[in-house]
């Protein structure tokens, strides 16, 4: 697509916490395990809380939980800002000092600075916060300052649209392991003991109260995982992996939030791409391309914050004996077993008679927030390698599902190319197997590490090309009086979702 012909897809999670603050894990731990499957990161440090509820008896230990959290972070920050410069290596990895800063009344921000320097900036109110960042710009460092789990009602530490401003937030976090705050119907609900969404909070109001404000994801995870896969990240179409390029991505919203898997997703306008507010016109020629991580249940247009156009779903059900067109997606998962078990994994995976194409990590940390009584040596649980062109090895840890709706399982998603004689070959904990392609594009296939009750891995169905491309081409004609805006969404049928900032177009002037 020509909107995107000079940029480049990558992926980060700006909002996760470790024990710099009131998390878990060291901020080593958090950045090593960013690397395993980001290009991108900023671990935030939990640093003030203006109108904590002091007041409030019942609340005593929360505040101290809190207090102390935000004293640790003020006396490791000299140390914080050394470590996000030793991990910073351009053009394999990007990282961004940041801390975050609650209010009840203005909403919960999370503070970046574009360098190595920065302060925890100890702000009353949103006012003084903007005018800290101002004077931080004067001296030749620049801010942002992003809203996230916006969709708790105002005053319940979610976002206050009347109070919003642009000037040092050009996106807003609408995805992360709080929820989806995209509409008051999205996927994902609120279950934190902090409360529902509020539809007066939600991504779509802040849109239709005239915001001109791009969408990203992070996961808020709290034990020195970024990325932890399906709590939330993002994505930037940017010239290149720089702190530089990756901060003009975002401040041009050219950004999509995501769940977990690396949705490819471009989406122009008369050419131009996501985040562009385009000049008043009738006619807007729409493009839309995905490729997904796994097979694509739909994708829709929005106009206005309603659906205007929408996919359908492929049946790509192949023969008994035949393949559909290659490439092939799969993802192998570990886990299950008995809850707070831990289960360390070895394993390896090799493509025989077929050819691997690209290896995508999905690994989860260990999903802890509230204190406990004993903290791991390291929160690193996992790791992975190629080995050769056709394999990949890896370690990883699962520590049973929660509950029966909620999955801790580790996983390795696979692309390739293979017919009717390729095989998945390898071994999970000195256990041996042998699958073939055209098995597991009939379906699913799982196995064992003993008897009942124990410990299982499986692979999901392969999906085809055609189940996981998806393209779109139309012209929509409109006349409005005023601005109008267009955005898309990306649902899979393994429940991942991606939501693209928007474009905009300008109402027409008055004669």
């Amino acid at each position: 697509m020509l909107a995107y012909d000079q940029l480049k897809l990558y992926y980060g999670d700006l909002h996760n916490h470790c024990a710099v603050g009131y998390g878990h894990g060291s901020l080593d731990d958090a950045f090593q395990n960013a690397r395993l499957q980001l290009d991108f990161a900023a671990v935030t440090v939990h640093a003030h809380w203006p109108d904590m509820p002091v007041e409030d008896v019942r609340l005593a230990d929360l505040v101290d939980y809190h207090q102390q959290g935000f004293d640790k972070a003020r006396a490791a920050w000299p140390a914080v800002l050394e470590t996000v410069a030793a991990y910073y290596e351009p053009g394999r990895f990007v990282t961004f000092p940041a801390f975050e800063w609650h209010s009840r009344q203005s909403g919960d921000h999370n503070i970046y600075f574009n360098g190595d320097v920065g302060e925890i900036i100890r702000a009353a109110d949103l006012q003084t916060m903007r005018q800290a960042l101002r004077q931080w710009q004067s001296r030749g460092v620049d801010a942002l300052l992003i809203p996230h789990h916006i969709g708790y009602k105002q005053g319940y530490r979610g976002i206050n649209w009347q109070t919003f401003d642009t000037e040092f937030s050009p996106v807003v976090e609408i995805m992360s392991m709080h929820g989806a705050s995209e509409s008051s119907d999205a996927a994902f609900p609120y279950l934190h003991t902090m409360g529902p969404r509020d539809w007066h909070s939600t991504y779509q109001y802040g849109l239709a109260q005239g915001h001109v404000v791009g969408a990203i994801g992070s996961t808020d995870h709290h034990s020195a995982h970024p990325g932890s896969y399906g709590h939330g990240r993002l994505a930037v179409w940017a010239e290149d992996l720089s702190r530089e390029a990756i901060w003009r991505a975002i401040k041009a919203r050219q950004t999509y939030a995501l769940t977990g898997d690396r949705i490819a997703l471009t989406f122009s306008i008369n050419g131009q791409p996501m985040g562009a507010v385009l000049e008043p016109v009738e006619e807007r020629h729409i493009a839309v391309a995905v490729e997904g991580g796994n097979a694509i249940d739909y994708v829709e247009v929005l106009f206005n914050n309603r659906v205007i156009h929408r996919t359908d779903p492929i049946d790509a059900t192949p023969t008994i004996d035949a393949l559909p067109d290659g490439p092939f997606k799969i993802h192998f998962e570990v886990g299950w077993g008995e809850k707070g078990q831990n289960i360390d994994w070895h394993g390896q995976l090799a493509v025989v008679d077929g050819r691997l194409l690209d290896v995508e990590p999905r690994f989860r940390g260990h999903d802890v927030v509230a204190p406990q009584a004993h903290e791991e040596e390291s929160y690193v649980f996992s790791r992975w390698a190629g080995e050769g062109e056709n394999s990949v090895s890896f370690h990883t840890r699962t520590w049973g599902n929660p509950a029966t709706t909620t999955s801790a399982t580790q996983g390795i998603g696979l692309e390739l190319i293979g017919d009717a004689q390729t095989l998945i070959r390898g071994q999970v904990n000195g256990q041996p197997f042998e699958v073939s392609l055209l098995d597991i594009v009939q379906g699913s296939k799982s196995a064992y590490l003993g008897q009942f009750l124990t410990p299982a891995y499986y692979f999901q169905r392969a999906v085809s090309r055609a189940e996981y491309i998806r393209e779109i081409d139309f012209t929509h004609l409109a006349n409005s009086l005023g601005r109008d805006w267009y955005y898309v969404r990306v649902r899979q049928l393994n429940g991942q979702w991606a939501w693209s900032s928007p474009i905009w177009i300008e109402a027409p002037t008055a004669d």
